[in-house]
């Protein structure tokens, strides 16, 4: 019956404050809150828009009734003190990636449209911000009302570094003692419980490339970033035009001076979920290679590539590994570059516990040895996992389970959120795990990013009553 009352006072609460959410999501989303380190200050970290940002979230936070705090404009909270030393905390962020091109709506507000809300910044993460200070400021008003604090100090965590570097979080964790245990509103339902581990490297040639007498092979570029599947990449090679066959995927142009530039077309995507992608740099190479546009020097590390290229889950150059938490390992080409005389290919690899970064390298760099390159570990990071039957994990699943009606699980991703940098964490919602958006309606980080409002109003109840639970636990 208690929870029967819970559940009633929290759903007059959301009917009662949702237009007021709504206004306050449309107040951060109005702020252009991109990272901008060129006009950063020591009050101002990542810039001053993503320091607006926090000083918007930390007055919602204020008028909700929470004790707000700056946190040296690194990030900030909202907290409410409990009676014993624990911290339950949740952790969303205020800063937003660049508003791009393609829009239909005003990216720097949001657009109330047929059941969605539309803005830079609604659904990542700007709107489960709010909705994660409205699940505080119930815990607020359960105070006025019982006149009772709540069992453990709940602190509402407002990030303004996410979307590049973190580094916000690393210097809380520098200066401040770490929750008891924390989610961040900031990925899918159910639950995330763990994430893989994530090296980046990179294979560097010898000095093979360039304009050098008796190089066929003059330059290889492509890819944007290390961390997404290539879906461009070109090579200039010195070669007659009219001798090199059409093939699928290949564009071929005269780039004068008896040499040819080849341009290979892939299918970009995530590299933590490189399947239904296609590699363009594994075209070229194999392009390069059945039609001899190489020499000599070059082969073996034009061999090296194709290795690379020929599985997305590393089995082909041996560092394949699965575990009972994570899908299997996977391994992706991002970047190619010419570089000083050097062809330098990037990886991203997605691990779990079943490997290390140690382990992985002293496969990688023999390989790199025997194609006459080598191999340089560029960043590692170690996965991270809650034990999924865990009391805090359980009751969080539970309580989605139940608004829901489904029978949901917590799973592991391939991906990196807050929780990675917390001991016991998770990602928890806002949005359902394979859902899909009208066509009119874009995903985060693109255009027309939105959310479903009945959708969002329901992860508040389930983000509230969860709370509320998390607060009668017995904390490690």
């Amino acid at each position: 019956m208690a929870d029967d009352l819970l559940k009633a006072r929290v759903d007059a609460y959301v009917d009662e404050v949702w237009d007021s959410v709504v206004s306050d999501i449309d107040t951060l989303v109005q702020i252009e809150s991109v990272e901008d380190l060129e006009h950063a200050s020591d009050d101002a970290p990542f810039g001053p828009a993503p320091r607006a940002a926090l000083d918007a979230a930390l007055r919602i936070a204020e008028r909700l009734g929470l004790d707000a705090v700056n946190c040296n404009g690194y990030l900030g909270y909202g907290q409410i003190d409990g009676q014993d030393d624990k911290q339950i905390a949740t952790i969303a962020h205020a800063d937003i990636v660049p508003l791009g091109t393609g829009w239909d709506f005003d990216p720097l507000r949001v657009t109330r449209k047929d059941g969605y809300l539309i803005g830079r910044g609604v659904a990542d993460d700007k709107g489960p911000l709010v909705l994660s200070l409205y699940a505080a400021g119930f815990v607020r008003r359960e105070v006025l009302r019982t006149g009772i604090a709540p069992k453990h100090t709940l602190r509402a965590l407002v990030g303004t570094n996410e979307e590049t570097s973190m580094g916000d979080v690393e210097w809380y964790l520098q200066n401040y003692r770490e929750p008891d245990f924390l989610f961040t509103p900031d990925a899918e339902f159910p639950l995330i419980c763990g994430e893989k581990g994530r090296v980046q490297g990179a294979f560097r040639s010898q000095e093979i490339a360039g304009e050098k007498s008796g190089n066929v092979l003059v330059s290889l570029d492509g890819g944007t970033v290390a961390n997404a599947v290539c879906s461009l990449v070109e090579a200039v090679v010195y070669a007659n035009l009219a001798d090199l066959p059409a093939a699928q995927h290949i564009e071929l142009e005269d780039a004068g001076n008896g040499k040819v530039r080849i341009v290979a077309h892939g299918k970009g995507g995530h590299a933590s979920m490189p399947e239904g992608t296609l590699n363009a740099i594994g075209i070229l190479v194999d392009y390069l290679l059945a039609h001899k546009l190489y020499s000599p020097s070059q082969l073996s590390y034009l061999e090296l590539l194709q290795k690379i290229m020929a599985s997305t889950d590393g089995s082909s150059i041996g560092i394949d590994a699965t575990d009972s938490f994570f899908e299997p390992l996977t391994c992706i080409g991002g970047t190619l570059r010419t570089n000083n005389g050097c062809f330098v290919q990037t990886i991203d690899v997605r691990y779990p516990t079943s490997t290390d970064v140690d382990k992985m390298s002293a496969v990688l760099e023999p390989l790199a040895v025997q194609h006459n390159a080598s191999f340089e570990v560029q960043g590692n990071m170690t996965p991270f996992l809650t034990d999924p039957e865990s009391p805090e994990i359980q009751t969080l699943v539970s309580t989605y389970n139940e608004y829901t009606g489904k029978n949901g699980r917590a799973f592991t991703i391939g991906g990196g959120t807050y929780a990675r940098h917390f001991g016991k964490a998770a990602a928890f919602g806002p949005f359902e795990h394979g859902a899909t958006l009208p066509k009119w309606v874009g995903p985060e980080h693109g255009p027309n990013e939105g959310v479903h409002e009945e959708e969002f109003k329901q992860a508040l109840k389930i983000y509230i009553v969860a709370i509320m639970r998390l607060m009668e636990l017995n904390l490690d």
